[in-house]
């Protein structure tokens, strides 16, 4: 069972049709997940790889910003869909209900002795790893990008910080929003638009 965060309202959802299955192993850092964590990486390491190196590579800037997006939104997809899910027992949606209300919905995992089988420590940590270090050097980037007047790349790597960016926040909501208001109601709706137009754009 999880705890679901939506418009400020909190109760007992459960985050799969049926739950989980369970084994008594215990946790440890073994990787349980071994594929969902190598995807978690791969297209985000690669998105910044190909902006390091594309003009080493190619002269086509227009290839590079395809590739460049591309990665990144298999990037939102996996992370938003998969690998949160598997990996640490988050996820966040929307849904729109039958008056055409959107509703932000941010699920956590209750904690309980069934955790320690179904979360692997190595996992959580491969996961916000991950999740905090990349749009961080995607937001270092940005502000090369800018002050070296390198324009063309700046829409690039703002693309970067608001797909990553947006996956960020939507985990951090679910990891700590069912246990504390973050810090303040402008906080929330503000970054509940954010996340609105990555998902409309994207999904």
């Amino acid at each position: 069972m999880l705890q679901q965060d939506s418009n400020d309202d909190i109760e007992d959802v459960s985050l799969f049709d049926a739950e989980e299955e369970t084994t008594d192993r215990p946790k440890k850092s073994r990787i349980r997940h071994p594929v969902a964590s190598f995807f978690h990486l791969f297209f985000r390491v690669s998105a910044i790889v190909v902006y390091l190196l594309c003009e080493l590579f190619s002269s086509s800037f227009i290839a590079c910003m395809v590739t460049i997006i591309l990665l990144l939104s298999c990037d939102f997809w996996a992370v938003k869909n998969v690998t949160g899910r598997l990996m640490v027992g988050l996820r966040w949606w929307n849904h729109i209900d039958e008056d055409g209300k959107s509703h932000w919905v941010f699920e956590s995992r209750k904690a309980s002795s069934q955790e320690s089988k179904t979360v692997s420590e190595a996992e959580s940590r491969i996961f916000w790893l991950g999740l905090i270090a990349c749009p961080v050097l995607w937001v270092i980037f940005a502000f090369s990008a800018l002050f070296s007047f390198r324009m063309k790349w700046l829409a690039v790597v703002i693309m970067g910080v608001v797909l990553q960016g947006a996956n960020l926040y939507g985990y951090i909501r679910c990891k700590v929003g069912s246990r504390k208001n973050l810090t303040s109601i402008a906080t929330s709706y503000l970054g509940k638009q954010f996340l609105r137009q990555v998902s409309v754009f994207w999904m």
